[in-house]
């Protein structure tokens, strides 16, 4: 049965992903950046409730009134496609760092890149960083919160990653607040597995920290402390 559901739910995915790619690409770019993203991630929310009818997969959010008025940099932990689509739609005017693969996917990265990510060469360490310094300052400037996956990659739910320092620096350097989140997504909707298992996904928005005169590598530590402690309170 869950081979079927999943299999139903990745026909309907795969179609969403090609609809709402395409209109971003194409009528999005002649919308504001704003209305280019609600149009891009009524997708996102599509999916999420596709997602619900296939796969049994509900959503319950704590902590929605710790978000500060944007901008701000979100520093989350990364376990499923489920909180990009998530957090993409309800943190927006945002912009996501990725690795700049994905914008050469056709119709999906074109989709992708017509909303503004902030892309980098992960490849290149040194050259990743300048790029999140610069570009993120300029997107949190134009009022854009940027979100942040400072584990670099999707881990397995229960697998904690040391994280990068980039997200809490950024934050820093713009004078914004850092907001952790933390989430069990990957227990429901693991990375890079076909199946998916029925139940609730928790995401969990913690209290801002404060970055005035803050240092990058204890805000670092502060928000992964409270991330992964977060993390193991949700299993």
């Amino acid at each position: 049965m869950k081979v079927l559901r999943a299999s139903l739910f990745y026909i309907g995915y795969g179609a969403l992903i090609a609809v709402f790619s395409l209109l971003s690409c194409t009528v999005g770019m002649l919308m504001p950046l704003g209305r280019r993203q609600a149009l891009a991630t009524t997708g996102n929310v599509l999916i999420l409730h596709w997602l619900n009818l296939c796969c049994g997969i509900r959503v319950h959010i704590i902590g929605r009134d710790n978000l500060p008025p944007a901008p701000f940099v979100v520093l989350s932990n990364h376990q499923s496609p489920w909180e990009t689509f998530y957090l993409q739609r309800h943190l927006r005017p945002v912009s996501t760092i990725l690795k700049k693969e994905l914008l050469k996917i056709p119709l999906f990265g074109w989709g992708l890149a017509s909303v503004k990510p902030i892309a980098i060469d992960r490849s290149n360490p040194r050259q990743a960083i300048k790029e999140v310094m610069e570009q993120g300052k300029k997107r949190l400037a134009d009022g854009n919160s940027v979100i942040v996956y400072p584990e670099g990659t999707r881990l397995n739910h229960g697998e904690y990653g040391q994280y990068a320092r980039s997200g809490a620096a950024l934050a820093v350097a713009a004078g914004v607040p850092i907001v952790p989140v933390a989430h069990n997504a990957g227990k429901h909707w693991p990375a890079r597995r076909f199946l998916k298992h029925p139940g609730t996904i928790t995401l969990v928005f913690g209290p801002p920290l404060d970055t005035a005169g803050g240092d990058s590598k204890a805000l670092t530590q502060a928000a992964e402390e409270w991330i992964k402690a977060t993390q193991r309170e949700i299993v």
